[in-house]
């Protein structure tokens, strides 16, 4: 019985091993392919084409990818300053009120309610730079004392 047993078991082992290599084949094998792979896009990036610059037919496809990238972005990194979260049942409320409230002491700046499952946040401004979102943090912390800095995607600046 022992040999029977020991035998199954060296059986067994091989099976596994080879279902092993296969399965890392067949992944090995299932690289995503790029947009410009599937034909979606053959094209050069306009870049190239008004510069008259020949380049790698890879480097063109990731150019071209970023620029889609960026196209399809909305804003650019940059700060807000977070005055409000809360979980609460009442948290819409609040951070509408908080918002309202915000308005009234600084008319001029933007301010947006975000809602993150489960909390609902209040960020106000869009800064390039973490020291201008601190030059607001400061100016309105005696009224929100909780505000603090956050990296967020914001508006495009004003050209005038």
């Amino acid at each position: 019985m022992y040999v029977y047993l020991h035998t199954n078991y060296r059986k067994m082992k091989k099976a596994v091993v080879w279902f092993i290599l296969v399965l890392a084949g067949i992944m090995a094998g299932a690289q995503p392919l790029l947009p410009e792979e599937t034909g979606q896009q053959n094209s050069r990036p306009e870049i190239f084409q008004r510069l008259n610059i020949s380049q790698d037919p890879q480097i063109e496809r990731l150019v071209g990818m970023h620029i889609r990238k960026n196209e399809s972005s909305r804003g650019i990194q940059g700060y807000r300053v977070e005055i409000f979260f809360s979980s609460a049942l009442d948290a819409r409320q609040k951070a509408l009120s908080t918002k309202t409230a915000f308005l009234r002491d600084f008319p001029d700046i933007n301010v947006y309610v975000i809602y993150i499952s489960p909390d609902f946040k209040v960020r106000v401004g869009d800064f390039r730079t973490k020291n201008e979102a601190l030059a607001l943090m400061k100016k309105v912390q005696d009224r929100f004392p909780k505000a603090f800095i956050v990296p967020d995607n914001i508006e495009y600046p004003s050209l005038n």
